[in-house]
């Protein structure tokens, strides 16, 4: 199996922090509240995470079952034009919810809704990543849910763990935080068998792994571990560390920041073998079919040696047709290709504003796009 990376139980290592909160934690089975209390020392810790330099994104459910009530939609399953109406109403709701608790801490939130379709276009996915990136760098946490307003089943992720793990592999977040009604995987469902062992650690998803996965609970949550060993299986790919922990407890988050043989909470983490840096290069460099060709001078190939992004005056020569987000070949002045890329630009723009100064974006194309051709985010050499 390996050696577990050091600091890989807990969060103290953090940087880009994802946190899941499924409806049964978020909303009131009972009264369809929210839980407003509970809600308010999640907030406290992600105010004390922030304090230690982490960016905090929530990947939220909860819509649904927060907005069921107020349509008179209790009491029976719901058809999925219901479904959709109800996340209507209860996306305002949570939005408030967070933006009120938070605001306690002085800080910011920002609802951002996504679907399956917006993580697996790679130009939404760029988009994506770049206005939560900008959330981010702003000051703001950025809450996220499935636009269920829109989603039919067909494009739904039917789940917020697996959309909580896309957001991560599209962030590049080192960590991925499932809060759950259960401390981690066992051998078996704790619930009916006294015998199951806790695992504290996966760093492989083996076909034991997912046999261990029982059946969903009842009540508002449609995910159970089955969702959360797929969602597992995208981050370890991503190079994101996953936890499965409890969160019904009072300030779930601060009892993840000490390890467990120093008093902190059990857990159940999955560890991957890479950072989430290396895993995105190297999904870059062999999972695409390049569709177009960028040509450098011999000063932006310096710069990109350097580490630099690839920056429009650098640029002699596109070849190809090929859309934003779209892989490219970056060659230099010699007709050696030198690495590859995800262009900001398409094919038509690229052209137009090749050679030019990132100043001369605006005035060349009608509006303000990215500085960078290449990020170097979206850049790998070699």
């Amino acid at each position: 199996m390996g050696a577990v990376l050091a600091g890989s139980q807990d969060l103290g290592s953090a940087r880009r922090l994802i946190v899941k909160i499924g409806s049964a934690l978020m909303v009131d089975a009972a009264t369809h509240k929210i839980r407003t209390e509970w809600l308010d020392t999640v907030a406290d810790d992600v105010a004390t995470l922030r304090a230690r330099g982490v960016e905090v994104v929530i990947v939220t459910s909860g819509a649904v079952a927060c907005g069921r009530e107020h349509l008179g939609l209790v009491g029976r399953p719901l058809r999925l034009e219901e479904k959709q109406a109800a996340a209507a109403t209860g996306q305002i709701r949570l939005a408030h919810a967070y933006q009120e608790t938070l605001a306690r801490h002085g800080i910011t939130v920002a609802q951002v809704l996504l679907t399956l379709d917006d993580t697996e276009d790679r130009r939404r996915h760029l988009n994506g990543r770049a206005t939560i990136e900008t959330l981010l760098k702003l000051g703001a946490v950025p809450v996220i849910n499935e636009n269920d307003t829109v989603a039919t089943a067909e494009i739904r992720f039917g789940d917020n763990d697996r959309l909580a793990a896309r957001v991560a592999q599209m962030i590049s977040a080192d960590t991925l935080v499932l809060l759950s009604d259960i401390d981690g995987l066992y051998t078996a469902d704790p619930r009916k068998d006294p015998d199951a062992k806790h695992i504290p650690i996966v760093q492989e998803i083996t076909p034991e792994i997912v046999g261990m996965a029982g059946e969903p609970p009842p009540g508002y949550s449609s995910g159970g571990m089955v969702t959360k060993i797929v969602a597992g299986r995208i981050a370890l790919a991503a190079g994101c560390r996953m936890a499965i922990a409890m969160g019904k407890r009072p300030n779930p988050l601060a009892a993840l920041l000490t390890p467990v043989d120093q008093g902190g909470a059990l857990a159940t983490w999955f560890v991957p073998g890479s950072e989430p840096r290396t895993a995105r290069k190297r999904w870059i460099a062999g999972s695409l079919k390049p569709l177009g060709t960028l040509v450098l001078d011999a000063g932006a190939v310096a710069a990109l040696v350097k580490g630099g992004s690839l920056l429009p005056a650098g640029v002699r020569g596109v070849e190809g047709e090929f859309e934003r987000g779209d892989l490219v070949l970056i060659q230099g002045p010699d007709g050696r290709t030198v690495g590859r890329g995800l262009s900001a630009y398409g094919a038509a723009d690229a052209r137009a504003i090749a050679g030019r100064r990132s100043a001369e974006i605006e005035a060349v194309l009608g509006y303000r796009g990215r500085d960078e051709m290449v990020h170097r985010d979206d850049l790998v050499l070699g």
